[in-house]
Formats: structure tokens, sequence, C-alpha cells
């Protein structure tokens, strides 16, 4: 077992957040000094693991995200790092503060999960919504935390008769939960107003005209997508000529391992023209020729040499969007993937032609999104 990260020292703190470090560029991870605090060496050890077995980056997050949950959970609730394999009384604990009757709740306070280790995960940033669990997540994280105790070639309770019983049982306490609102779709006229508030040469501009443009650009790519891009990835090609004008860069983008590529695949995207040379200036200008392509800046106009996490792409969308005078609730990240292939279908483009870029393997997922942007001019909406 890990030793207990109370007993770690700054030393060790650091030491997991450069190892965290190296898997970056296949794992971009967010808040990643405060995951080198919760996870303990072992858990740093097992994602390095994963890594180098090609798991897929997106499948990675999601489970260090929970890992990370876990751990803090454990720690607030029993002030020791979780046991591995935990015990079936540890499970049903999980079950029990994650999902509870309001009605009881209300007539019992300590039914649920208590109000210390309640505020120790909000305080932490790790649980914000007001209520019980969605029965999908605790049913995930129990998932991963099974998957992880089996890596560790470890038996789990997780089968248990208890255990099913209570998940079973807690189930039908907890009120349906209301699903989150998708963002609106970033097209071509919103990104317009976002990249017009992007109009200066400073480092800060030249950055976010950079993500907006290559997000956009590249089939709308994902924000862990984008906060992990190295240079490493990215391969200059020959100009695309223009009739009756100077040729246009063009620049390849290697995805590599993708949430819809598997292992053998290295799923490549193309720029051509207008992001090719906003993502060049932005290099030039920070001096960028290895490693991370976007990264954090300082008060004083410092480029770190960190790669920024996802949430702080998601944090800049929405921060332009409020300075273009829009509703910054109402757009996010995933609006750019949306918005490209709204965009797309705007314009008349195939939708064979926009999954390459996109690189989206379900034809049905992204017509979804496609056919959206037809349905209201189409002529089922005229017949009257």
């Amino acid at each position: 077992m890990a030793a207990p990260r109370s007993s770690a020292s700054l030393s060790g703190v650091e030491r997991r957040a450069v190892e965290l470090d190296t898997i970056a560029s296949v794992l971009p991870i967010d808040r990643r000094d405060e995951l080198a605090e919760l996870l303990t060496d072992q858990d740093v050890e097992t994602l390095r693991h994963l890594v180098n077995q090609g798991m897929g980056a997106n499948t990675l997050r999601a489970l260090t995200s929970d890992l990370a949950y876990l751990e803090a959970w454990g720690l607030a609730t029993t002030g020791h790092s979780l046991p591995w394999p935990a015990p079936e009384a540890v499970l049903l604990k999980f079950v029990a503060h994650h999902l509870w009757d309001p009605e009881k709740r209300a007539a019992d306070p300590d039914h649920g999960m208590p109000a210390e280790v309640d505020d120790n995960l909000r305080r932490q940033g790790l649980m914000k919504s007001i209520g019980p669990h969605a029965p999908a997540t605790v049913r995930r994280r129990l998932a991963n935390w099974s998957t992880l105790t089996k890596w560790r070639g470890l038996d789990g309770a997780f089968a248990s008769p208890a255990l099913k019983s209570a998940i079973r049982l807690a189930i039908r306490a907890v009120p349906r939960q209301r699903r989150r609102k998708s963002a609106k779709a970033v097209t071509g006229d919103i990104l317009a107003k976002l990249l017009a508030t992007c109009a200066t040469d400073s480092l800060r501009d030249l950055r976010d005209r950079a993500i907006l443009m290559v997000a956009f650009a590249s089939g709308g790519r994902r924000r862990s997508e984008i906060a992990g891009l190295r240079r490493e990835q990215l391969t200059v090609e020959p100009p695309i000529p223009v009739e009756g004008g100077p040729p246009l860069p063009s620049l390849a983008i290697h995805l590599g391992r993708t949430k819809t590529s598997n292992g053998e695949q290295d799923a490549t995207v193309y720029l051509t023209g207008r992001p090719v040379e906003a993502l060049n200036a932005w290099m030039t200008a920070a001096k960028i020729d290895k490693g991370s392509v976007f990264r954090g800046i300082g008060r004083w106009g410092t480029v770190s040499k960190r790669a920024l996490d996802p949430q702080s792409v998601n944090a800049m969308i929405k921060q332009r969007v409020k300075m273009a005078g829009l509703d910054r609730g109402e757009f996010s990240a995933h609006g750019l993937r949306s918005g490209y292939l709204t965009e797309a279908a705007n314009r008349g483009i195939p939708l064979p032609e926009v999954m390459e870029q996109s690189r989206h393997r379900s034809v049905q997922q992204a017509s979804d999104y496609y056919n959206q942007a037809t349905r209201r001019s189409g002529r089922a909406t005229r017949l009257l």
C-alpha cells in the first residue's frame, strides 16, 4: 500500500508533478499540481503503465479524474489513502455517501454524505452538484475503481450481492437527474466575433487566436487535444496552390490515438491558410520549437514551460465569449466541435469529407450535429 499522502514531502509532490508532465503528451490532465498532491506514487506509476500499454487518452483522462476523486473522498472520509483492495464496507459507504434520499436527508442530517466530507470535496473543487449524484456517475466510478484494483493484481468486492443490492435500492430513492444542456455551436459568425477580441500582437491575443482557429479549422478538436498538442505532432506540408493568388501554407497535425481511433491508426488532420499563419505567429512570438504548443502566460508575460490544461482552454473561450458581448453560459469549448460540423453543413460540404477532418468514426453521431443545421430550412418543416 502506498504511504499516506499526509507524510509526503514537498519534493514527493513535485516529483509526481514532473512524472505526470512526462505523460502529458498522451494524457493531458486537468489540474496537474492538485493531482500530484491527491494521487499516491503507486497511482502515478499505474497511470504511466497504462499510457505505455496504449490505452486511449480520453479513457485515461476519465479514469484519472475518477481516481483523483476516489482518493480525495477516501482521505476526507477515513483520513487515509484508499485501501487496495477496498473492503466491502468501504464500497457500501461510497454508495451511501453518493446515492441518498433527499426527503430522508431533510429529516435526518446524518443521512447521505457527512457535512465535513461534503465541505472538504467542495473546497477542493471536486464536487459542485447539489444533492445525490447521478447513478451513472456512481456506477462509472465504481467500475473504474474495480478496474484499477484488477490492474494492481488484486480482487475486490465489486461483484458482491450486498453492493449490487445497495446500489439498486439507492437508485430507487434518487430523483431523476436533469441532463446538462449542451453549449451552443460556435459557427463561423460566432467565431469571427471571438477572433475580433484577439486583435493585438500581445502574447495572450496571439495564443488565444491560434487556439480558436486551430481548434475550429482542424475539425473541431476537443479541448484535451488542443491542451495536449505538442510541437512534435506538427509537420509542414507543401503549400496549396491557389488560382490567381499566392499558395497557402499547409500543416499536418498527427493526433495519434484519439477517442475514436484504435492503436493501429495515426489520425491526421490538416490546416490550411489563416490557421497555419496564426499558429506560426504564436509559436514564433513565444519561441516554441519543441514540447507543448499552447502554454500558460504569466502576469508579466512569461511563457510557462507547462501545457495549458483542458479546463484553462474552456475558461479562455468563455472569457473571449464575454469580451465579445455574448452570454458565456451559452458557449464552451465543445461549441467549437459542434460549430465546425454545423458550419460545414451550412456550406454544403459533404459529410464524409467533414468526418475525415473531425475524425468522427460514427456516421450517426456526426450526422446528429450535421443534420441539425439543415432541418430548420428543410422541406419537412414547411408543410404548411
